[in-house]
């Protein structure tokens, strides 16, 4: 069936025609832009040519082969906006009507096709309309002896009576059309979008080279599940913050759109909007349920091992255990709350979550609560960021939100597998004794087996499990004195120096305090049946070893000098057997390379899971 491009396409939508869903000719495609893929097109009406930028979320339809030079396409979600002094056509969304085609027509640029429609044309009885058909597209091919003429250029598209203005076309006063998310981009010049707000943040104060200011973000959804984040800045704050409530739907429109700060900015989505002064924001009044509430990208909790540090990701677990709230001295000297609880996953994997600042007071003291009761809650963590240090964990930032007992088809689905048989299954943790190494840290080696087989030689650290006994530990430097002060969300640890009688100094946080914190740096000797080595314990896997803290253990000894007591303790775990997990690496001392052996982990031995651990491998040996 023989297919007509739409006269006068591109001089109707220059003039403001968004609605027509013309069908037009691709000429020329032209990738442009070093930072990100962006395709320049140049479409024909058959007697005007026009070039037009593709939306991103298009950018497919190129890089498969179904628009190349010569599709005839559809246009179905257009608009023209102002680039550099000209206009440019911005495809939204189009269809592919015939994947390739001869040129059609004549085609010229606006400006030229726009002059010879001035001139008086010599016969229009000679006239032929411009055509398409079959698999064979192209001007008709007139006789020798018959002269072929333009095609006729209807009339210019003239705006509607109620837009249209006096003199030259400088402003469109039509209501913004409502478009997806996923189509905006700093080449629209109007546009209006209606979504959810599903999270807030709270005002943030900073300081710069221009001056003070302040700032507040909040995030959108929409019903095509497309997620933008919206930044005001200073006056507009004041205009909006108390406007915007979480969870009601705004119709929002006359904002800028720059590329978003994936340092801050974890949603996907490559573009942010800049409120202004003369945006609008309005509440819609009535509920749109085809927006949903949130949106969540769960992952497994066994998938966190291997997640990037600093990403951010949705997991969903139940809580099975809530430590007390600490306060935490930040760098900035002001004092902070922490509190780690645990969750764990039908994945067979149980991950730390810490806590910071209201969420501890917040959303930590009803978990606690609930756990106190005898309840084991699920809890839903958006936007969480995955921490390396001695194992993966979860932590909170400003953009986390904590869901307790969701209503989600997940959660119901989570609690069902945690009453019928989750809450006695056996569950790996992948904080402070799984990381990057993957399956590694379960493989069970003796104490030979980690020289014999050169472990911790390669590019990187060998992850183990020895079960082994403690025959040494040494006493004269169990501890150092650390700094307690905040970086980020972890605590700096540097080893602090006296200043004067009472205070403490850190070089690398450059502060002075009056408190210092202590930290194990234990050494000692394990052996099994295979051969003895020495091991290095931090923190808190020296606390699981010796059963108190390191400052407890320095009083005892330096300030009480009760060396009666403090050597009974060190007896005590001497010729105790422990599951210790290893990380084993090889590293630069001065000019000489040596293997260094970390404690991550120093569980007690449960004799019953050693039980079936040695029946699984003895029926191993006899199938």
């Amino acid at each position: 069936m023989p297919v007509n491009l739409t006269p006068n396409a591109i001089a109707s939508i220059e003039s403001g025609d968004v609605n027509a869903k013309p069908l037009v000719q691709v000429l020329d495609i032209k990738l442009i832009g070093s930072t990100q893929e962006r395709y320049r097109l140049l479409l024909s009406d058959s007697v005007s040519t026009q070039h037009a930028m593709l939306a991103t979320q298009l950018n497919d339809r190129v890089k498969s082969g179904r628009v190349t030079k010569g599709s005839v396409v559809q246009l179905i979600d257009y608009i023209c906006s102002p680039v550099q002094n000209r206009k440019i056509i911005v495809v939204l969304n189009m269809e592919t009507i015939i994947p390739d085609c001869e040129i059609i027509g004549n085609p010229k640029s606006l400006t030229e096709s726009g002059s010879a429609a001035e001139k008086p044309l010599p016969n229009k009885n000679l006239e032929h309309p411009t055509r398409v058909g079959g698999n064979h597209f192209g001007a008709q091919n007139p006789g020798k002896n018959v002269r072929s003429f333009p095609p006729t250029v209807q009339p210019p598209y003239q705006p509607p009576p109620n837009y249209r203005n006096h003199g030259p076309i400088l402003k469109n006063d039509a209501p913004a059309r409502i478009i997806p998310i996923a189509a905006l981009n700093p080449y629209q010049g109007r546009w209006a979008i209606k979504a959810r707000v599903t999270a807030k943040g709270d005002i943030r104060r900073y300081n710069n080279a221009r001056g003070d200011g302040k700032v507040f973000s909040f995030d959108l959804l929409d019903s095509d599940g497309g997620e933008i984040r919206a930044t005001c800045f200073n006056a507009v704050v004041d205009r909006f913050y108390d406007a915007i409530e979480v969870g009601k739907v705004y119709l929002i429109s006359k904002g800028s759109l720059k590329p978003a700060q994936k340092n801050y900015n974890h949603l996907k989505n490559e573009w942010e909007i800049f409120l202004e002064t003369s945006s609008t924001v309005e509440l819609c009044p009535e509920e749109d349920d085809s927006i949903p509430k949130q949106q969540f990208s769960f992952r497994p909790i066994s998938e966190i091992e291997s997640a990037d540090n600093n990403s951010i990701l949705d997991i969903i677990g139940v809580v099975i255990s809530v430590n007390p709230s600490v306060p935490i001295l930040r760098k900035n000297g002001m004092e902070t709350q922490r509190r780690i609880l645990n969750l764990k996953d039908g994945s067979g994997r149980s991950v730390e979550l810490t806590l910071w600042g209201e969420f501890c007071n917040r959303e930590g003291q009803k978990l606690e609560e609930m756990i106190n009761s005898g309840g084991f809650p699920v809890l839903v963590v958006k936007s969480g960021k995955v921490n390396d240090f001695s194992g993966k964990s979860i932590g909170t930032i400003s953009a986390t939100q904590l869901f307790i007992n969701p209503d989600l088809p997940e959660a119901s689905g989570l609690r069902n597998w945690f009453d019928r048989e989750g809450k006695n299954a056996a569950s790996v943790s992948i904080s402070r004794e799984i990381m990057a190494g993957g399956s590694k840290n379960e493989i069970r080696k003796t104490v030979s087996q980690i020289k014999d087989e050169g472990l911790g030689r390669s590019d990187k650290p060998d992850w183990i499990t020895v079960k082994a006994t403690i025959s040494f530990i040494k006493t004269d430097t169990f501890c150092y004195m650390a700094c307690p002060l905040m970086i980020g969300d972890r605590q700096c640890n540097k080893k602090v120096t006296k200043s004067g009688n009472t205070r403490w100094l850190c070089d690398r946080c450059n502060q002075e305090f009056e408190e210092c914190d202590y930290r194990y740096l234990l050494q000692a000797q394990i052996q099994d049946h295979s051969g003895l080595t020495w091991v290095t314990a931090f923190q808190e896997t020296g606390e699981e070893i010796l059963g108190c803290s390191a400052k407890e253990l320095y009083l005892l000894k330096y300030e009480e000098q009760d060396d009666e007591k403090f050597g009974g303790i060190i007896r005590s775990r001497l010729f105790s057997q422990y599951l210790f997990r290893l990380k084993i690496k090889e590293e630069l001392y001065g000019d000489e390379q040596r293997v260094k052996i970390t404690v991550v982990k120093a569980d007690s031995v449960s004799y019953s899971s050693e039980s079936r651990y040695t029946l699984d491998l003895i029926s191993k040996f006899t199938k």
